[in-house]
């Protein structure tokens, strides 16, 4: 009995050794990982080569960054959701005008009645211009600077100044300064020194455009909740002007570093490229500073007189930061980087996905992070917001068609420009709120409540500018005031997009 007892007590020593001796085995190799995790997140970056703010060929920083380079190649793919994206062919997007064809009624007289495509990826930015058909008609070097790593070419210009370099811009005709950046060896779409200090890799805004338009907002009164750090400046006294690189906070650069380009701006031929943000981002407040610019000539602002009523129009470009700063994201300190490229692990590192593109795209890593939802409840919320925007802006480009047949059916019956100036002004008014919601890029969501107020007073306008020109009795009996349709016909993931 005592053998056995001997026997038994033997083999459960001899187990706990084994036992204790696999458990420190595996609490040495988990410490042995960490340690190296640890070591391997230290050294996030191992210079190859040496880039400068002049390196503009983005695979040269890919050497160094080959994480956030791989995922920046993925812009060059066609992505797609309900109401955005490139749905075309892998050729070009397909065209917005044909698709809605009261845009190209809208911009008659502009060059975007000729082309007007779906937007397509970052590698694509300085693609598409080039081969756009509104080179058919005179276009400015200014328009370089959101699609092109321009800032090289804008110091040649101003002699090291990079903001004498965008102000001389705009006498150059678009050809021959695109000609001239690629003889510098600078043809490349928006690129890695665009955003990043050469030496720190911190981000840094570049654009001269966006850094006046920004001291704008700082040296006015508006409330800036999307930017706590203006509050600080002017509560310090304005000592000297607003610098975003050294102001804002991260997270507020986050933001910038893309509201260099996604904005509303003046690209054109008789100005230096202009954000027209001192009286603030709303769409009434650029209203209302277009409206006080005048330009060499004493003559009022506007992008160009429709062709076919001549009402002085003010053309939206892209105001994504402009509609995203109204939103509860932006007062909630979400910036444009965390839903439009996340952070990704790639093993023991944490890099920022460089693959711009929808949310929608990427709910788990670009909304789930705060928003505990299921991901189809998420997209089912995102879904309502844009079809209940989308139906406004069909609604819109309604009433914006029927104004404009009928200030040109009482121009025919022999009505003045004059008698029609009434008209004319709630024409301009109204196309500028309707565009400025059909040229943003998520279909109001970035703030749906101001979208829909933008839209509501866009078919508002438009509506009164009917009966302006109805009250004065010249050829209103020509035409048939077209009513307003319930809802416009949803897309769905597998049709065209609307």
């Amino acid at each position: 009995m005592k053998k056995t007892q001997r026997g038994v007590s033997t083999l459960l020593l001899v187990g706990l050794l084994v036992v204790v001796a696999i458990a420190a085995a595996g609490a040495t190799a988990m410490l042995t990982n960490i340690f190296d995790r640890k070591q391997e997140a230290k050294v996030t970056t191992t210079r190859l080569v040496e880039v400068t703010q002049d390196t503009t060929d983005p695979a040269k920083w890919g050497v160094n960054w080959p994480k956030q380079y791989d995922s920046y190649l993925l812009t060059a793919q066609s992505t797609r959701t309900r109401f955005g994206g490139h749905g075309g062919s892998e050729a070009l997007p397909e065209q917005k005008i044909e698709r809605d064809p009261w845009l190209k009624k809208m911009f008659l007289g502009y060059a975007f009645s000729i082309d007007y495509r779906d937007r397509r990826g970052h590698a694509y930015m300085l693609k598409d211009q080039e081969e756009t058909a509104r080179l058919t008609k005179p276009q400015s070097g200014s328009c370089l600077h959101c699609h092109a790593t321009v800032m090289p070419l804008y110091r040649e210009l101003g002699g090291g100044d990079a903001a004498k370099g965008l102000e001389a811009s705009y006498k150059f005709s678009y050809k021959d300064l695109n000609k001239k950046l690629h003889d510098m060896g600078h043809g490349h779409s928006v690129s890695c020194g665009d955003c990043h200090d050469a030496k720190t890799m911190q981000l840094i805004v570049t654009r001269p455009g966006f850094i006046q338009g920004i001291q704008k907002v700082a040296n006015s009164d508006v409330e800036t909740p999307f930017a706590p750090s203006i509050e600080r400046w002017r509560a310090a006294g304005k000592a000297k002007p607003y610098d975003p690189n050294t102001d804002a906070t991260r997270t507020e650069m986050r933001s910038f570093v893309c509201a260099q380009c996604h904005v509303e701006y003046y690209c054109s031929t008789q100005l230096p490229l202009t954000f027209p943000w001192g009286k603030g981002l709303k769409a009434d407040q650029q209203e209302a500073y277009w409206n006080e610019t005048k330009f060499p000539s004493g003559e009022r602002f506007f992008d160009y007189k429709h062709a076919e009523t001549g009402a002085p129009i003010l053309k939206a470009q892209h105001p994504e930061f402009e509609l995203w700063s109204q939103g509860v994201h932006a007062r909630s300190g979400v910036s444009c980087a965390d839903c439009h490229m996340p952070y990704q692990r790639d093993g023991a590192t944490k890099v920022s996905d460089h693959w711009v593109r929808s949310p929608l795209l990427n709910i788990n890593r670009a909304c789930q992070t705060c928003h505990k939802q299921s991901e189809e409840e998420i997209k089912k919320r995102v879904d309502l917001i844009q079809q209940r925007n989308f139906d406004l802006l069909q609604r819109g480009g309604v009433a914006i068609t029927a104004l404009i047949d009928t200030i040109n059916a009482a121009k025919k019956a022999g009505a003045t420009p004059e008698q029609l100036n009434e008209a004319l002004e709630l024409q301009r008014k109204a196309q500028w709120r309707l565009d400025f919601i059909a040229a943003e890029n998520s279909m109001g969501f970035h703030a749906p409540q101001e979208a829909a107020k933008v839209l509501g007073e866009a078919v508002d306008y438009a509506r009164q500018g009917e009966v302006f020109v109805a009250r004065l009795g010249i050829g209103v009996a020509k035409v048939a005031v077209a009513s307003t349709p319930a809802a416009a016909p949803a897309p769905s993931p597998t049709t065209k997009k609307p």
